[in-house]
């Protein structure tokens, strides 16, 4: 028995309905909300070691966006949200145990866009939770209230793109060495890296469109670290320019989701850009990724199916941390000072456990989650072995536990591949992405738990 087995069968499924039994034979139903979360400022900026000035006013607001889904006794809410990282694991939980006792959710999913303009997020802080994110949770669990609410009969569907606003920020030169391009205002391609476009439209049951997601990997970093007022990046000009679109089409605007992908060595192109320029740029890949979007939105043909289903799983996989305790402390106080535990809080515990998503819908549509920032090689792979051609991988969803490089990238080196913001033991992600791919099997009903030469 090889150790990906081993695990799947210790590994403690933290949240129920893995694999549900059958349902009622009921339609899906959908309901969306969206609330505001924008911090006030003086808050401190995420996302950069040295940006310590706390944020003076805000670009553009920040977004919590919610669509619940129901089938049967099943309901699904996806919270996405315009920060730089989820929310801890106790605020997290605060927001399953509301949605759970106020709307009867089953299991929810909460992401981010990973914008660099959003506010300092941690799993613990120094001072306590501050007032921002205990407001910001209250209006997420409103939200998600009214979401389930107003659902209505609704039926699904995907389509396809390809657009590139981004690059792979590694370049791994003749001579094995890696090169960080942090600058790429030419807009050069280079590889690897995955320009597709992954859309799914929730319709009502007359065709009016309730939601749009899309799924991209690209990270949110036109606003440098010279930047100190908040803005969602190019991810809310994408929104805006999918909803807009829609409403130019003669539908009433649908709420349009960011779906954040594995970004974790891709940039957008230009990133980085001085402030006085910034918007200039945010709005370009904004609009350039939100066309494409559209295009392919206003082309889908959404369906109902005739037995709608949702199968979920989250399973907390044992991972070690990659550096010795003691010494890794040492040297983020040597190299970063201090600040660095009031602004990314990195985890000194040598074991973790790590949440590893998986959901199916209608039995046709596949979501892959992982915690943290995933190379795009690891999106590119879990697609090519999906057992579903309709695959949504997304990064930064149910915690945040820094990069995860795959094996070969770290044995090569470069940002992301051990630096300060890389905690998790090598290897890492192949493990989840193969874990996710056998719950796929199990909730298509392909594996099972029983010799196949032993069932009655």
């Amino acid at each position: 028995m090889n150790n990906l087995w081993l695990k799947a069968l210790l590994a403690g499924c933290a949240i129920a309905g893995v694999l549900p039994g059958p349902l009622a034979a009921e339609g899906l139903k959908a309901g969306v909300a969206k609330v505001e979360i924008t911090p006030p400022p003086g808050v401190l900026l995420w996302g950069y070691f040295d940006r310590l000035t706390p944020a003076r006013g805000t670009i553009d607001p920040l977004y919590a966006r919610v669509l619940v889904l129901e089938a049967g006794q099943t309901r699904l809410a996806l919270v996405d949200l315009d920060l730089g990282r989820v929310f801890g694991p106790a605020s997290i939980e605060r927001i399953r145990d509301s949605a759970r006792q106020s709307a009867g959710i089953s299991y929810v999913i909460v992401m981010a866009t990973h914008t660099h303009a959003g506010p300092v997020v941690m799993d613990e802080y120094p001072d306590g939770t501050p007032a921002w994110e205990t407001a910001a949770i209250g209006k997420i669990g409103n939200a998600i209230d009214e979401a389930a609410r107003s659902a209505v009969d609704a039926k699904l569907g995907t389509g396809y793109g390809e657009t590139y606003i981004g690059y792979n920020r590694r370049q791994v030169n003749a001579d094995g060495r890696v090169t960080m391009i942090w600058e790429n205002p030419e807009h050069h391609p280079t590889a690897p890296a995955d320009p597709t476009v992954s859309v799914l439209r929730v319709d009502t049951m007359d065709g009016k469109p309730l939601a749009v997601l899309v799924n991209y990997a690209c990270h949110p970093v036109i606003f440098g670290a010279d930047d100190l007022d908040f803005s969602a990046d190019f991810p809310g000009v994408m929104t805006q320019t999918v909803e807009s679109a829609f409403s130019k089409a003669g539908f009433t605007a649908p709420l349009c989701f960011f779906l954040q992908g594995a970004a974790g060595d891709i940039n957008v192109f230009d990133a980085g850009t001085p402030r006085d320029k910034a918007i200039e740029k945010r709005d370009w890949s904004g609009q350039h990724l939100g066309e494409e979007a559209a295009r392919v939105a206003l082309k889908i043909q959404t369906e109902a199916v005739a037995e709608p289903s949702i199968a979920f799983a989250e399973d907390r996989l044992d991972f070690h941390l990659r550096w010795n305790p003691d010494k890794f402390r040492e040297a983020i106080l040597a190299g970063i000072g201090p600040q660095a535990f009031r602004i990314y809080s990195p985890p000194i515990k040598e074991e973790m456990q790590l949440p590893v998503m998986t959901v199916l819908l209608d039995k046709k549509i596949a979501m892959m989650g992982m915690p943290g920032e995933p190379f795009v090689d690891f999106q590119i792979n879990w697609r090519a072995r999906c057992p579903l051609k309709d695959a949504f991988f997304l990064g930064y969803a149910n915690g945040y536990n820094g990069y995860f490089p795959t094996i070969k990238a770290a044995s090569q080196g470069g940002y992301g591949t051990a630096s300060a913001s890389t905690w998790v033991e090598v290897g890492a992600g192949e493990e989840m992405v193969e874990h996710s791919l056998m719950r796929l099997d199990e909730m298509l009903g392909r594996l099972h738990d029983l010799p196949d030469d032993l069932k009655n």
